[in-house]
Protein backbone atom coordinates (compact mmCIF):
# COMPACT_ATOMS: atom_id res chain seq x y z
CA UNK A 1 0.00 0.00 0.00
CA UNK A 2 1.88 3.47 -0.84
CA UNK A 3 2.31 5.72 1.94
CA UNK A 4 -0.18 8.58 0.47
CA UNK A 5 -3.50 5.54 0.61
CA UNK A 6 -2.21 4.47 3.80
CA UNK A 7 -1.93 8.12 5.16
CA UNK A 8 -5.39 8.59 4.05
CA UNK A 9 -6.88 5.35 5.38
CA UNK A 10 -5.59 6.20 9.12
CA UNK A 11 -6.99 9.48 8.69
CA UNK A 12 -10.64 8.62 7.35
CA UNK A 13 -10.47 5.65 10.04
CA UNK A 14 -8.54 7.33 13.09
CA UNK A 15 -10.17 11.31 13.05
CA UNK A 16 -13.66 10.37 13.27
CA UNK A 17 -12.87 7.87 16.33
CA UNK A 18 -10.27 10.10 18.08
CA UNK A 19 -12.63 13.03 17.74
CA UNK A 20 -15.05 11.11 19.61
CA UNK A 21 -13.23 9.76 22.49
CA UNK A 22 -12.01 13.15 24.16
CA UNK A 23 -12.07 13.19 28.07
CA UNK A 24 -15.91 12.57 28.99
CA UNK A 25 -17.51 10.51 26.31
CA UNK A 26 -21.22 10.65 26.10
CA UNK A 27 -22.94 7.99 24.19
CA UNK A 28 -26.81 8.81 23.02
CA UNK A 29 -27.85 5.25 24.05
CA UNK A 30 -25.66 2.03 25.07
CA UNK A 31 -25.76 0.37 21.75
CA UNK A 32 -24.06 3.56 20.26
CA UNK A 33 -21.41 3.01 22.97
CA UNK A 34 -21.32 -1.22 22.32
CA UNK A 35 -21.13 -0.35 18.30
CA UNK A 36 -18.15 2.05 19.01
CA UNK A 37 -15.91 -0.06 21.15
CA UNK A 38 -16.75 -2.92 18.98
CA UNK A 39 -16.11 -1.23 15.80
CA UNK A 40 -12.55 -0.07 17.52
CA UNK A 41 -11.77 -3.46 18.66
CA UNK A 42 -12.22 -5.00 14.89
CA UNK A 43 -9.82 -2.43 14.07
CA UNK A 44 -7.80 -3.64 16.53
CA UNK A 45 -8.13 -7.59 15.76
CA UNK A 46 -7.55 -6.75 11.81
CA UNK A 47 -4.20 -4.83 12.54
CA UNK A 48 -3.03 -7.17 14.93
CA UNK A 49 -3.78 -10.08 12.78
CA UNK A 50 -2.13 -8.92 10.13
CA UNK A 51 1.38 -9.59 12.16
CA UNK A 52 0.42 -13.08 12.49
CA UNK A 53 1.84 -14.36 9.20
CA UNK A 54 4.77 -12.00 9.65
CA UNK A 55 5.32 -13.61 13.14
CA UNK A 56 4.76 -17.29 12.53
CA UNK A 57 7.06 -17.23 9.09
CA UNK A 58 4.33 -17.20 6.66
CA UNK A 59 5.12 -13.89 5.02
CA UNK A 60 8.03 -12.08 4.31
CA UNK A 61 8.86 -9.68 6.94
CA UNK A 62 9.00 -6.22 5.79
CA UNK A 63 9.69 -3.39 8.47
CA UNK A 64 7.03 -0.97 6.77
CA UNK A 65 4.24 -2.72 6.77
CA UNK A 66 5.06 -4.46 10.01
CA UNK A 67 5.75 -0.64 11.60
CA UNK A 68 2.56 0.82 9.85
CA UNK A 69 0.21 -1.91 11.68
CA UNK A 70 1.98 -1.50 14.72
CA UNK A 71 1.14 2.51 14.72
CA UNK A 72 -2.20 1.72 13.75
CA UNK A 73 -2.83 -0.50 16.81
CA UNK A 74 -0.88 1.93 19.32
CA UNK A 75 -3.30 4.57 18.49
CA UNK A 76 -6.58 2.36 18.28
CA UNK A 77 -6.07 0.67 21.50
CA UNK A 78 -6.74 3.84 23.37
CA UNK A 79 -9.94 4.53 22.18
CA UNK A 80 -12.75 1.57 23.40
CA UNK A 81 -12.46 2.08 26.79
CA UNK A 82 -14.29 4.92 27.04
CA UNK A 83 -17.53 3.15 25.86
CA UNK A 84 -17.40 1.01 28.71
CA UNK A 85 -18.96 3.51 30.54
CA UNK A 86 -22.23 3.13 33.33
CA UNK A 87 -25.12 1.52 31.47
CA UNK A 88 -23.06 0.76 28.34
CA UNK A 89 -23.75 -3.26 29.64
CA UNK A 90 -23.97 -5.63 26.57
CA UNK A 91 -22.74 -6.48 23.67
CA UNK A 92 -19.89 -9.40 24.23
CA UNK A 93 -18.85 -7.95 27.36
CA UNK A 94 -19.31 -9.51 30.61
CA UNK A 95 -20.49 -7.97 33.53
CA UNK A 96 -17.77 -9.06 35.04
CA UNK A 97 -16.22 -5.39 33.52
CA UNK A 98 -18.46 -3.30 35.97
CA UNK A 99 -18.46 -5.75 38.77
CA UNK A 100 -14.84 -5.72 38.42
CA UNK A 101 -13.66 -2.20 37.55
CA UNK A 102 -10.16 -2.74 39.08
CA UNK A 103 -9.59 -5.86 37.19
CA UNK A 104 -10.65 -4.68 34.22
CA UNK A 105 -8.60 -1.37 34.15
CA UNK A 106 -5.50 -3.71 35.56
CA UNK A 107 -6.25 -5.58 31.86
CA UNK A 108 -6.72 -2.70 30.23
CA UNK A 109 -2.98 -1.28 31.57
CA UNK A 110 -1.70 -4.90 30.70
CA UNK A 111 -2.62 -4.80 26.84
CA UNK A 112 -1.90 -0.90 26.62
CA UNK A 113 1.86 -1.82 28.76
CA UNK A 114 2.18 -4.69 26.01
CA UNK A 115 2.07 -2.05 23.10
CA UNK A 116 5.09 -0.44 24.03
CA UNK A 117 7.72 -3.19 23.47
CA UNK A 118 5.62 -4.27 20.53
CA UNK A 119 6.11 -0.73 18.81
CA UNK A 120 10.05 -0.85 19.71
CA UNK A 121 10.49 -3.98 18.36
CA UNK A 122 8.70 -2.86 15.09
CA UNK A 123 10.29 0.90 15.06
CA UNK A 124 14.23 -1.16 15.38
CA UNK A 125 13.17 -3.81 13.00
CA UNK A 126 14.18 -6.93 14.86
CA UNK A 127 11.87 -9.75 13.93
CA UNK A 128 12.63 -11.81 17.13
CA UNK A 129 11.93 -8.95 19.40
CA UNK A 130 8.38 -8.78 17.28
CA UNK A 131 7.85 -12.04 17.65
CA UNK A 132 8.28 -12.06 21.44
CA UNK A 133 6.28 -8.50 21.69
CA UNK A 134 3.85 -10.10 19.87
CA UNK A 135 3.52 -13.42 21.75
CA UNK A 136 3.41 -11.05 24.98
CA UNK A 137 0.77 -8.19 23.60
CA UNK A 138 -1.79 -11.80 22.44
CA UNK A 139 -1.47 -13.06 25.61
CA UNK A 140 -2.83 -9.73 27.37
CA UNK A 141 -5.57 -9.92 24.98
CA UNK A 142 -6.99 -13.77 25.80
CA UNK A 143 -6.43 -13.00 29.32
CA UNK A 144 -8.83 -9.92 28.87
CA UNK A 145 -11.15 -12.05 26.74
CA UNK A 146 -11.12 -14.88 28.75
CA UNK A 147 -11.72 -13.07 31.63
CA UNK A 148 -14.30 -10.25 30.39
CA UNK A 149 -15.60 -11.63 27.11
CA UNK A 150 -18.46 -13.65 26.31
Amino acid sequence: MNKSLFASLVLAIASPLVATSVQAQAFGKADDAIQYRQGAFQIIKAHFGALQPVVKGQIAYDQAAVLANVQILDQVAKLPWKAFGPGTEGGDARDDIWLDEEGFKAAQKKFLDSLVPLTAAAQAGNLDDLKKAFANTGASCKACHDSFRD
